[in-house]
């Protein structure tokens, strides 16, 4: 099970995709799992559990609310996603943490099959996703 990993969240799709599938495949010998320029996501894993996960900015700033804030100031570069069982428990546990609520869980069908997510952010304004599937 994937309990945490780290996403990035890039402007430039296509050239990161390009630049870590190199980068990986030099490095630790590993190709991407999951390579969808046309949904700007993809992953790699490494020894079953998923070491990255790249996507599009675009689709996270309109998700979570700051697709309005210039680039430089108050977007989203990175998130912590930790895969749960519960997704609303899990909410509750890190809102009742100090967490303050981005989304509310949902389920996001067009993300993957039985996707639910929740968005919150850590004490110091991080982004955390909430996944389950």
């Amino acid at each position: 099970m994937d309990a945490l990993y780290p996403r990035l969240l890039v402007d430039d799709f296509d050239r990161c995709a390009r630049f870590y599938a190199d980068a990986l495949e030099e490095l630790l010998g590993i190709r991407p799992v999951k390579l969808l320029p046309e949904a700007e996501y993809a992953n790699w894993d490494l020894k079953g559990e998923c070491l990255l996960v790249l996507m599009g900015r675009a689709r996270i700033t309109g998700t979570v609310g700051t697709a309005h804030l210039p680039a430089a100031v108050g977007r989203d570069r990175s998130m912590l996603v930790f895969r749960v069982d519960d997704v609303d428990a899990a909410a509750k546990i890190l809102r009742d943490l100090g967490a303050d609520a981005v989304t509310a869980p949902q389920d996001r069908p067009d993300w993957g099959p039985g996707l639910r997510t929740a968005h919150l952010r850590d004490p110091d304004g991080n982004l955390l996703e909430l996944q389950s599937y």
